[in-house]
Order: structure tokens, then C-alpha cells, then sequence
């Protein structure tokens, strides 16, 4: 039986893909394990084309053998936006020996070399930022505890500090999680409990928001 693979940038993205994913009630998908590990320190800053082409190399070795009829790659547009990484893709792509025109936002193209049909979305919020970004747009709960945030954001600035976008987004949803939307019981076994995982599957989120639409547009030409 033919499979169809998503690949992923990180372990969250896996966990809220695979959470979106029961949502629209689509189950022909696997999502690979994640590009960037908790310890794989060269991601940090961002996805690199070594890492990329890496996790490609790792996927065209089991094409044939599993079957996999479509490969998808989701990455964050960080702050680079949707262009330059799409052209990463490419690139990686590209380098890994896939016989294909340059890949579209959302678009498939078919790879006669291994037989099989490659795509790619660019996570993204108003065309930037990551994961993270998109969770603050779609959180569902009162957030008086990461909102609070912005206030201590403000005091680093009035000491000389700054803290990136990207981290401050990272901590906000780790703050919303674990103190706006876990329970006084949960915390008991927060590690378990608040955790990202477990936070996906709690109803603090909007998966019916608009700011996802092009993301399940695109997890639904799967199965097109």
C-alpha cells in the first residue's frame, strides 16, 4: 500500500501537524520524525541545508521500499520569509539529486528519478515568523500569564537587553501552556502534563481559524 510522508522541521511542528491532522479528519499522512532533534544544536537558529538535505538523503533511501507515493516538507518561513526558504528547499532538493522543476508554495511536481510527488508549505503567520507565531494568533484561552510578557519584554529594553522575535514567541506559548491553561491538578505532573504534546491535545487552540486555512488546503492535496 502506497504511503504519503510529511516531513517536518521540528518536534512540535510534529505534534501539532499530527493534532491538526485528527482535526480535518485526515489519516493518510505520516509525519516523519522531525529534521532538528531537542539536542540537535545546529537548529536552533534555524533550519539549516545541511540538516535539509540530510533528512532527504535519510527519506530517498526508502522510497521504493515503502512505497511512498507523495513527500511533503513543512518548514517555519522564520524571518527569512516564505521566498528565501522555499529557495532552501529548492536548493536542498535539488542537491539530493530530485529530477524536478523548482518546487511552488503548496504546489506538487512529479520526480521521475524515484517516482514519487514532492511539495512544500512554509509555516508561516502574514508570511514570517514560525510555529510559535502561529499558535499566538490561534490560542483560544485567556492568556493573562504570557501576556504579561510584554511587560517584562519592555523592562529588558529599559535595561540594555533585547530577546529575538523568535524566542520571545517560544516562551510565550511555553508560559500559555503551562500557566493560563494547565490546571492546578496537571501541574502536579507538569513535565507530563503541560507539555507541549499534551497541550495539543487540549482545547486551547482555534483549529478553525482562518490563519490555517492555506495549511489544511495543503494537508488535503494528500489525498487530491
Amino acid at each position: 500500500m502506497s504511503k504519503n510522508v510529511l516531513i517536518v522541521e521540528s518536534q512540535n511542528d510534529k505534534f501539532f501537524i499530527e493534532n491538526l491532522l485528527k482535526h480535518i479528519n485526515q489519516i493518510a499522512i505520516k509525519v516523519e520524525n522531525p529534521i532538528c532533534s531537542i539536542d540537535d544544536y545546529e537548529c536552533l537558529e534555524g533550519l539549516s541545508l545541511a540538516k535539509l538535505k540530510h533528512k532527504l538523503t535519510e527519506i530517498q533511501t526508502t522510497i521504493e521500499k515503502d512505497d511512498i507515493q507523495k513527500l511533503g516538507i513543512i518548514v517555519d518561513a522564520d524571518k527569512q520569509g516564505i521566498d528565501q526558504r522555499l529557495g532552501l528547499v529548492n536548493q536542498a532538493i535539488s542537491e539530493c539529486g530530485f529530477d524536478l522543476a523548482p518546487l511552488e508554495f503548496n504546489h506538487w511536481l512529479h520526480c521521475e528519478k524515484y517516482d514519487v510527488d514532492l511539495s512544500c508549505h512554509i509555516l508561516s503567520y502574514d508570511g514570517v515568523g514560525e510555529l510559535e507565531t502561529l499558535l499566538k494568533a490561534i490560542k483560544n484561552q485567556d492568556s493573562s500569564f504570557a501576556d504579561c510578557l510584554n511587560a517584562w519584554q519592555f523592562c529588558l529594553a529599559g535595561q540594555g537587553k533585547t530577546i529575538s522575535s523568535k524566542e520571545f514567541d517560544k516562551f510565550w506559548i511555553s508560559i500559555y501552556q503551562r500557566y493560563d491553561c494547565c490546571s492546578k491538578e496537571d501541574k502536579k505532573q507538569a513535565n507530563r502534563k503541560c507539555s507541549f504534546e499534551a497541550s495539543m491535545a487540549k482545547p486551547i487552540w482555534d483549529f478553525e481559524h482562518a490563519a490555517l486555512n492555506s495549511l489544511k488546503d495543503y494537508l488535503n492535496t494528500f489525498t487530491a
